[in-house]
C-alpha cells in the first residue's frame, strides 16, 4: 500500500460536517466516493480534525492508502475531476511514509474565524462570515482573549456532548485583527492549539463578540472561564464564519514553512 497526504479546501454549507454519516452528505464521504471512482474501494480516510456542520476549511489535511503508487499531480487531478461539482478541492497531494498520520502526527491546528460588521445584508460573503450590525471594540476583545491563552480547564467553553476525556487544554494563541475591506469591517480571530474541544472555538468567539459589543466586560470572560460551568458561556457563534486554516506537522508533507 502507498500512503498519500491530501491538503483539502471546502465550503462546509452543504455538509453535515467532515465525518462520514449514514445517508447524510459529509465531506469525508464525498472524498471517499471520489477515491472509489479511481481505485478499488471501500476507502477510509483519516483527517487532522472533524469540522462541524457548516464549518469551512482552507487547509484540512487527510491521508489515504492506495494500492497503486500514483503520481501526486495525477492523483490530485483525478480526485478533483470526480469531486465536481462539490465545493471541495484537493489543493495539494504528497506521498508520505506509512508512519504519517494526519490526525496523530499533527502538532498544531490553526482556526480562522471571520466576523463582518455592516448593516446592509451580506451578498458575496453570505455563508462565509458571521455578520453583525455594529462595529466591535477590538481592544476589549483582545483583553478578554488574553485570559483564555495558556493551559486551563475549558469546561465552560466546550459542548455538553464533547467526548474528550479531559477539559484541560493549552491554547497557544488567540489573536484578533481588525481589517477594513470593500465589503465592510472584518474581525479576524486567529486561534491555535495542538487540539481543541468540541465547539471550543465557536464558544470563544461567541463570548468575545459579547465583549466587543459592550454587553460583557473582559472580566466576564475571565469569570466564565473560572466558573468551569457550561452555563457561564456566552452564545455559541454560528459555524459559517469558522475555517480550519492550517495544520502543522514536524515534517510538513507539503514542504511548507510553519505559519507565522
Amino acid at each position: 500500500m502507498h500512503r498519500f497526504a491530501l491538503k483539502i479546501e471546502y465550503h462546509g454549507a452543504p455538509y453535515v460536517g467532515w465525518q462520514r454519516q449514514t445517508e447524510l452528505k459529509s465531506v469525508q464521504g464525498t472524498i471517499e466516493d471520489a477515491l472509489a471512482k479511481i481505485a478499488p474501494g471501500p476507502h477510509m480516510i483519516a483527517a487532522a480534525g472533524r469540522t462541524d456542520k457548516g464549518v469551512h476549511a482552507l487547509g484540512q489535511v487527510a491521508h489515504c492508502d492506495l494500492q497503486r503508487n500514483w503520481d501526486v499531480f495525477r492523483l490530485s487531478e483525478a480526485l478533483n475531476y470526480h469531486l465536481k461539482p462539490a465545493p471541495i478541492a484537493i489543493v495539494e497531494c504528497a506521498a508520505v511514509s506509512e508512519s504519517f498520520h494526519a490526525r496523530y502526527a499533527a502538532t498544531e491546528r490553526r482556526y480562522l474565524f471571520r466576523i463582518l460588521s455592516r448593516r446592509a445584508p451580506v451578498t458575496h460573503q453570505a455563508g462565509l462570515v458571521w455578520q453583525v450590525k455594529k462595529k466591535l471594540d477590538v481592544d476589549a476583545m483582545k483583553e478578554a482573549a488574553s485570559f483564555l491563552v495558556g493551559k486551563h480547564d475549558f469546561t465552560t467553553f466546550r459542548s455538553t456532548i464533547c467526548q474528550a476525556e479531559s477539559p484541560v487544554k493549552t491554547l497557544d494563541r488567540l489573536d484578533i485583527k481588525q481589517v477594513e475591506t470593500p465589503a465592510g469591517t472584518e474581525y479576524h480571530f486567529d486561534v491555535r492549539a495542538r487540539s481543541f474541544l468540541h465547539n471550543q472555538v465557536r464558544s470563544f468567539i461567541g463570548s468575545l463578540e459579547r465583549v466587543g459589543t459592550g454587553s460583557w466586560t473582559p472580566q466576564n470572560v475571565k469569570s466564565a472561564l473560572e466558573a468551569r460551568d457550561r452555563a457561564a458561556c456566552g452564545p455559541v457563534s454560528p459555524p459559517h464564519g469558522l475555517y480550519l486554516a492550517h495544520v502543522t506537522y514536524p515534517d510538513d508533507p507539503f514542504g511548507q514553512r510553519p505559519e507565522p
